[in-house]
């Protein structure tokens, strides 16, 4: 891989890692490091990866960098997070896409990361099983089950209305 093919790969795989990222942390800010930490890892390994594996390498990194941040985050609390009873809010009815992020917030790390690869991003059983490192079937099972958990979450509905 070279220096254009690795611009190539910004230009064409950030918007979709940085729209994982979001929908996995619920944190733009976050989000952004994940990108960045996934090319820098790129750009490390640049002569080893090879270009039509780009994608699949920079996801898989992605995937990776989000769990150690799920890992580390267990240990601290956001300031936002911490004073989150403060702020009022004025809206009589939930947004759908706030429930949505809260129904995807109970999901274990990784069946949000199989349902959001397979539901969000649209990779195929294989592809993700390929990115996450785990066989077809527990792909199948993880988003099998993701998909069940998010239908009982939304399905109440004092939640939605």
């Amino acid at each position: 891989m070279d220096v254009d093919e690795y611009n190539t790969a910004v230009d064409l795989f950030a918007d979709g890692i940085h729209r994982f990222a979001v929908k996995h942390l619920r944190d733009v800010d976050l989000a952004k490091d994940v990108v960045q930490e996934s090319f820098a890892r790129l750009w490390t390994k640049v002569d080893q990866v090879d270009a039509t594996k780009v994608k699949s390498y920079l996801f898989t990194t992605a995937h990776h960098v989000i769990v150690d941040m799920v890992r580390k985050g267990g240990r601290s609390t956001r300031m936002e997070d911490h004073h989150a009873h403060i702020q009022a809010t004025s809206q009589s009815q939930p947004d759908l896409k706030e429930v949505l992020d809260a129904a995807l917030a109970t999901l274990p790390p990784i069946q949000r990361s199989v349902v959001l690869l397979r539901d969000l991003e649209g990779y195929s059983y294989e592809e993700i099983a390929e990115l996450t490192l785990l066989n077809l079937s527990q792909v199948k099972v993880y988003i099998y089950r993701g998909r069940t958990a998010l239908k009982n979450y939304l399905g109440q509905l004092d939640l939605v209305i």
